[in-house]
């Protein structure tokens, strides 16, 4: 895999965290008595925090605010990321090799700037990025490019030499239309989109330890 620089999601692809994302919109609706339908955690999936919270108010009549909504959110999450989310294995691993070998990297993600960087830390990578971009940030989802077009500029690259990171089938269709070259990365979340995922990406990996030893001398 030739690259000078990476562009890495974070949930699913860096940060084995995508378990608790799952369920925050369906159980916030419970705590309330609110059976949710049972396809809102693959709805949500696709949406920044924000958008996620204003869907589930409009969507299930809920009485608090979309702030308020948030907030709830982001105290669950943020408890996550400060004191329990784990790097994926391998992962510190071949973040050190490319680091060694000269790659300059990003971080592109639908979480929000404070939650990332939280779970970065406690998860013993913020090191190895040049920065973060998130999709709150760039003022659309990752159904656009222009969170991985922004990182690339960052990044002084060009999308010849620069490589995507992502576990999700949507984002990985965005980059790749958008011209990059995409590595999909193995994440039970998205186990039913596998075999699409291998169709599109240009390389896969089941996980970063297999990377870090096909690389390894």
């Amino acid at each position: 895999m030739r690259l000078q620089s990476a562009i890495f999601d974070m949930d699913g692809t860096l940060l084995d965290s995508m378990f608790i994302w799952n369920d925050l919109g369906p159980g916030l609706l419970r705590r309330q008595g609110i059976e949710p339908e049972a396809e809102l955690s693959q709805t949500l999936k696709v949406m920044t925090l924000r958008d996620g919270a204003a869907y589930c108010k409009a969507r299930y009549h809920l009485p608090q605010s979309v702030e308020e909504v948030i907030l709830q959110i982001e105290a669950q999450v943020a408890d996550f990321y400060e004191n329990q989310v784990e790097a994926k294995p391998g992962v510190q691993k071949f973040l050190s090799l490319l680091k060694m070998e000269g790659v300059w990297m990003y971080v592109a993600t639908a979480t929000d700037r404070h939650l990332a960087e939280a779970a970065l830390r406690h998860a013993g990578i913020d090191r190895y990025f040049r920065g973060i971009l998130t999709c709150t940030e760039v003022g659309q989802g990752k159904e656009s490019p222009e969170i991985y077009e922004r990182a690339m500029r960052r990044l002084r690259s060009n999308k010849r030499d620069t490589v995507v990171f992502e576990d999700a089938l949507h984002a990985i269709e965005t980059a790749k239309a958008a011209g990059f070259r995409v590595c999909g990365v193995y994440d039970d979340s998205a186990k039913d989109d596998q075999e699409a995922i291998k169709a599109l990406a240009d390389y896969y990996l089941t996980s970063f330890e297999e990377m870090f030893e096909t690389t390894a001398p």
